[in-house]
């Protein structure tokens, strides 16, 4: 048989279900973020872990200029290390049939016809290069995928000026590679850069290498002091041109690949926090008002012999069944808003297999933070229910004090008529609840500017780095550095209207117990086409002397202008030198470090050397300039800027701007669904009252204006409120977000506020005209009944 409390839990759900919907929602939208952002996080880092294991991803990567085999013996012999994989590493050009632009490559050796020891492959299609049939290699998956390549396929290559044609054997994933990127280059462009692997035996032959190599893979044993291997293989790789060993941290793929798991943590603590605090906000606001409500009910119930403990688990199953079917809701929400969201992952973060599964663990934290945040809303009202004594609750609440209020008074009688002074004087009088209100509105709000305003900030970031900072159609990186007279063969070039040169110099800058390993880019003291720009966006002159670092990496340093850092030289004769830090310029993209191209070039102890150049182009004549650079050994690679904005949009489009494009969808209905709750318990605060104000005489006009005026005073002053509260949200998660790889500015556009306002306000229209249907249908005679 089913007991009376309980018939009465499911009548208030019945009769209160367009506020239990609301809430449900608030709650469903934390749950689905908490899913979404815990589900890919899981997803991308159980894939990593398992990848890099079973395919011996190294600790540990060193560059060089050449060393014999037998150095490799030595490097063994360091404590700590447990192998070593050597091998030659080169940039390649290629020409893929049916596309006319330039392709980037880099080609890698592999033991002939077996697979490395380290980074080992995972071959999707195809085999390992034949040992006995030259030409063969195998290329990395998103090339092949981007320009519809298959084993058999043929390509054409520049191999140290050398047009070699190529048969593709295989095609494969590796774990070195899982983010692939270009040299200089923020995201991947699968068309232009590609990997390939090929026989060691081919590769020594093709660059003169035999014997030696230029490349070392190392792994570590449990427990190794990394840092101190570092400086071990250091010291053994310097006489043969080594520019410093590195750990993964430093490792580019991993590099990026740690920092977006960085920032899914980061959304996967902030954003469900905030949710579900207004979730739980919106659950304590109803409760109070429902047990407000049922004193008198409460007091029978007790009457009847029901315990405390059967009273409070009454309006704990109440909450709980309201909880249960948000979590519900955010569930089915989150797995298919993850599934969509681990597709666009797929595209830029290259596995096997990306693990994506909704693990019981993870349904379980989800159900516990949305039920953890219900109990810790409604404990207060709860606790007032089961303490109330019988006869005190049966008794009706004392009536109020009434005095004459501040919006009483001849000056008052004459600004506002008779149902401005009502609504006004019932706010004051009940500023508690008036005050709720606000803050409940105005977090609504706030979800609604934080999730728009990353749209700004995403196409200011981007303005600034390619309208003021990279200011060139073209990017050319040379195969190595050459005299700056290279400046003038390029100029005459067709298409070419502008050329400018800089010197690129591998850098591990140290400050205390920090440091950072970079490059220092040597450029004219007047830049042209690749601005260096200060806080207010304004080109920035280079000094004479001394470092220009960007602030992100002076922050990271913990240096300001006129500290003097350590700056260890990865290049040519490697040495240490102090620099004075100049003066620090800001950029969204990047961290880099600057120097006169001149000074760096006396620091280097060599002539006028460029490492590469930026070109002003005819973009009607690409096609000529990229036959004459193509045929142009000394040149590794060529970046067109406008293909590389196009990238880094589609990159944050695509996964930043998608995610909160999600999130902006859930703050709309949560507006709506806060601002139609607090709607609803006015109304029913107040039912009885407007009854009473038609039976004396005001028009059904006149009545529904001081409804809908208290509502528009309320969310009126929320508005200000909530913009406050979004723009303290959108700083907080802008400052956990940046990362190496790009800082969003925080820019909070007019246009962020006018759509946060907007939002509220279409939700408060939406919430009046249901409550508008409600008091046409309004009982006088039932409404004015005494209990």
């Amino acid at each position: 048989m089913v007991k009376a409390i309980h018939r009465k839990l499911f009548r208030d759900l019945w009769e209160l279900k367009g506020q239990v919907a609301a809430i449900s929602v608030v709650l469903g939208a934390g749950v689905m973020v908490l899913i979404l952002a815990v589900t890919i996080l899981d997803a991308v880092s159980l894939s990593k872990d398992r990848f890099y294991q079973t395919h011996n991803f190294a600790h540990v990567f060193c560059d060089l200029k050449r060393a014999p085999e037998f150095v490799s013996s030595r490097l063994e012999e360091v404590p700590g290390v447990s192998a070593v994989q050597t091998r030659v590493a080169a940039p390649v050009r290629l020409e893929v049939p049916g596309f006319e632009e330039p392709v980037r490559g880099r080609v890698l050796s592999i033991p002939d016809g077996d697979q490395p020891l380290l980074n080992s492959l995972y071959l999707r299609r195809g085999s390992l290069p034949d040992p006995d049939q030259p030409g063969q290699a195998v290329i990395s998956e998103p090339l092949a995928q981007a320009h519809s390549l298959e084993p058999g396929d043929e390509l054409r290559a520049i191999i140290r000026g050398r047009l070699e044609t190529l048969t593709i054997s295989g095609v494969a994933l590796s774990p070195e590679f899982v983010y692939q990127l270009g040299p200089a280059d923020l995201i991947p462009d699968h068309q232009r850069f590609g990997v390939l692997w090929m026989n060691r035996r081919d590769l020594e032959a093709a660059f003169d290498m035999q014997g030696a190599f230029n490349s070392a893979l190392v792994s570590l044993r449990a427990g190794t002091h990394e840092a101190s291997v570092l400086d071990a293989l250091d010291e053994i790789l310097a006489p043969y041109g080594g520019v410093g060993a590195y750990g993964r941290e430093d490792q580019v793929s991993h590099r990026f690949l740690q920092d977006e798991l960085d920032q899914l943590r980061v959304m996967a603590v902030i954003l469900p926090l905030i949710f579900l605090g207004v979730a739980a906000f919106l659950l304590s606001l109803l409760l109070s008002r429902i047990i407000s409500t049922q004193r008198r009910q409460i007091a029978v119930l007790k009457a009847f012999g029901y315990t405390n403990q059967e009273i409070g688990l009454h309006y704990i199953l109440f909450s709980g069944l309201i909880v249960t079917w948000g979590c519900i809701l955010g569930v089915v929400l989150g797995l298919w808003a993850a599934g969509e969201l681990a597709a666009l992952y797929g595209e830029y973060f290259r596995f096997p297999e990306l693990v994506f599964r909704l693990r019981p663990r993870i349904l379980a934290l989800a159900v516990f933070v949305a039920l953890t945040a219900a109990l810790l809303g409604i404990f207060r009202e709860v606790r007032g229910a089961v303490r109330s004594p019988p006869a005190e609750a049966m008794r009706p609440p004392a009536p109020e004090s009434f005095s004459r209020g501040a919006f009483q008074g001849p000056v008052w009688n004459r600004i506002l008529d008779q149902t401005g002074r009502i609504i006004l004087r019932n706010l004051a009088r009940k500023r508690f609840k008036a005050v709720m209100s606000v803050l409940g509105i105005a977090l609504s709000g706030s979800l609604l500017l934080l999730g728009s305003y990353q749209f700004g900030s995403v196409d200011h970031m981007l303005d600034t780095q390619y309208r003021l900072v990279q200011k060139m159609d073209v990017h050319l990186v040379f195969t190595e550095s050459v005299h700056e007279q290279a400046r003038r063969e390029l100029e005459v070039l067709p298409g070419v209207l502008f050329v400018e040169t800089y010197r690129n110099v591998p850098v591990r800058l140290r400050y205390g117990q920090r440091d950072y390993r970079t490059t220092i880019m040597g450029m004219e003291q007047k830049p042209a086409l690749r601005g260096i720009l200060d806080r207010n966006y304004s080109p920035v002159k280079l000094p004479l002397q001394g470092l220009v670092l960007t602030d992100y990496l002076a922050g990271h340093l913990g240096v300001e202008p006129g500290d003097r850092l350590q700056v260890e030289i990865m290049e040519g004769r490697r040495r240490n030198v102090e620099m004075e830090v100049a003066r620090l310029v800001q950029e969204p993209i990047g961290v880099g470090a600057y120097m006169e191209r001149r000074a760096l070039n006396r620091v280097m102890r060599e002539g006028p050397a460029v490492s590469g150049a930026w070109l002003l182009t005819d973009h009607t004549l690409h096609f000529e300039l990229y036959e004459h650079l193509w045929d142009t050994p000394a040149i590794a690679g060529i970046g067109v800027t406008s293909q590389a904005e196009a990238n880094i949009r589609g990159y944050i489009q695509d996964t930043a701007l998608g995610f909160m494009a999600v999130l902006l969808v859930m703050a709309g209905s949560i507006a709506f669904a806060v601002v139609y709750n607090n709607a609803r318990i006015a109304y029913e605060e107040r039912y009885r009252e407007l009854a009473t104000l038609r039976v004396l005489g005001l028009t059904r006009v006149e009545v529904g204006w001081i409804l809908v005026g208290e509502i528009l005073v309320v969310t009126l002053a929320a508005i200000p409120l909530g913009w406050l509260l979004g723009a303290g949200f959108a700083y907080g998660l802008n400052q956990a977000l940046s990362t190496d790889f790009f800082r969003l500015p925080f820019v909070l556009e007019p246009g962020v506020f006018a759509f946060s306002a907007a939002g509220v306000l279409l939700a408060t229209f939406l919430s009046v005209l249901l409550m508008l249907r409600r008091l046409r249908r309004l009982d006088m005679v039932e409404a004015l009944k005494t209990e």
